[in-house]
């Protein structure tokens, strides 16, 4: 890696109050899934009903990300990550009440949670394609590194704590934990200055989305892993945290479960510790071997591996699964122009996302009507041979790190951020 310190960007002031109030969310966040997949299954037991609780988040979520993005890069990225972060934390807010309480039915998980999915599709494309601006071209892979390392550290202890709260005190605490970290990044986010473009720079809003489709379809290695991961995250959202869970239940139990995803962290944690030293050259090469590594925990879980088999596998899977995300923003936020990056990453998760409802309610049925555990090995399998087909583009295996000059952040209509 470069001789740039890896601390280098926290002396950009608003790249440390960025990080600060992604610390917060994620403290949250990394608490959320746990939370939520067993207050559903506290309400109704069954596999099928966690997956229309999830699917009624990810289908709104698809269903506006393109919008997301075209507002993101229009309206400021800080600005749409304030009012977006705010209007999260009061829908979660409003779900942990019910729980608590004991007045939730499940129509209230569906409605909140499409509420919840809408705000993401507008969050996401703001949260990924803000950086560049936070902070000099020649520091992007240290500030990746340090956000993953604030990430991966809060992935070990979410879901520990998490299952402990589900234990004692039930999933709705932990659901009152995420929607006060929402409020308090949004209050952080308010520190934060970036540019926006003014009136006049601005094209007709479907002008721009186009202008993101001719991006998209152009650029041979950003379509090419987008269609994998379509495939892929059917497979780990319908698999992994749709059945993952209905099958650690009886195996591992709750806190089994908690304790695989944890060390699911320490392996991203540990991946950051690593990439903090090298310089990545070869993202997506390295970044789909990586992501090939996840099959492994779906084949433990699968085969009733023990709990400590399953948390080495999934420690391995983390690790990879790291590489490749700071391999794809390296990719993105290098070879994208930044004018257009929102829209980029949200054709980016459209098509990584679009068919995930179905994989999440697909396997909620399959989970109702064939072994558990026979759908988790056969799905490992899959993961992988997915996973390494990209690999026959040479647009993919071949893409190598820009070598960017080092340069000041962009101070233009900061005001307005």
């Amino acid at each position: 890696m470069s001789r740039v310190s890896v601390l280098a960007p926290l002396r950009e002031r608003n790249f440390r109050r960025y990080a600060a109030a992604r610390v917060v969310n994620l403290s949250g966040i990394t608490m959320a899934g746990v939370a939520l997949a067993f207050a559903v299954l506290d309400e109704n037991d069954s596999s099928l009903a966690l997956s229309q609780v999830l699917a009624a988040s990810s289908i709104p979520m698809v269903v506006f990300l393109l919008v997301g993005g075209v507002i993101a890069d229009r309206f400021g990225r800080a600005r749409v990550m304030r009012i977006s972060n705010t209007g999260a934390g009061l829908a979660q807010g409003t779900l942990a009440l019910l729980v608590i309480t004991g007045n939730v039915e499940h129509w209230h998980f569906m409605v909140l949670g499409a509420v919840s999915g809408i705000l993401s599709a507008v969050t996401f494309p703001a949260m990924a394609a803000v950086l560049p601006q936070l902070v000099p071209r020649d520091q992007l892979q240290q500030a990746n590194v340090l956000m993953s390392m604030a990430r991966a550290s809060l992935v070990v202890l979410g879901p520990t704590v998490a299952a402990a709260l589900v234990v004692t005190v039930g999933p709705g605490w932990a659901l009152a934990v995420d929607a006060s970290a929402w409020l308090i990044s949004a209050a952080i986010l308010t520190g934060v200055r970036v540019p926006v473009p003014l009136a006049e720079e601005r094209s007709g809003f479907v002008s721009e989305l186009r202008e993101g489709w001719s991006l998209f379809r152009g650029t041979t290695w950003l379509w090419v892993i987008v269609l994998a991961f379509s495939a892929l995250n059917v497979i780990y959202m319908g698999a992994w945290f749709t059945l993952g869970p209905v099958l650690a239940k009886d195996t591992i139990g709750q806190d089994g479960w908690g304790q695989v995803l944890s060390a699911q962290g320490v392996g991203l944690l540990a991946m950051t510790v690593v990439m903090a030293r090298f310089r990545l050259e070869r993202p997506l090469l390295i970044g789909m071997l990586g992501t090939a590594t996840f099959t492994l925990p779906l084949l433990m879980l699968g085969a009733g591996a023990p709990l400590a088999l399953v948390m080495a596998a999934a420690f391995v899977a983390g690790a990879g699964f790291e590489l490749f995300g700071l391999a794809w923003n390296l990719a993105m936020q290098e070879n994208i122009e930044d004018r257009m990056l929102s829209r980029a990453y949200s054709y980016d998760a459209l098509g990584s996302y679009a068919a995930i409802p179905l994989g999440q309610l697909g396997f909620g049925l399959l989970g109702g009507v064939v072994d558990i555990s026979s759908v988790m090995v056969v799905a490992g399998i899959a993961f992988a041979v997915i996973s390494l087909a990209p690999l026959l583009s040479p647009s993919v295996r071949g893409l190598r790190r820009a070598d960017p000059e080092p340069a000041a952040v962009d101070a233009t209509h900061a005001s307005g951020g």
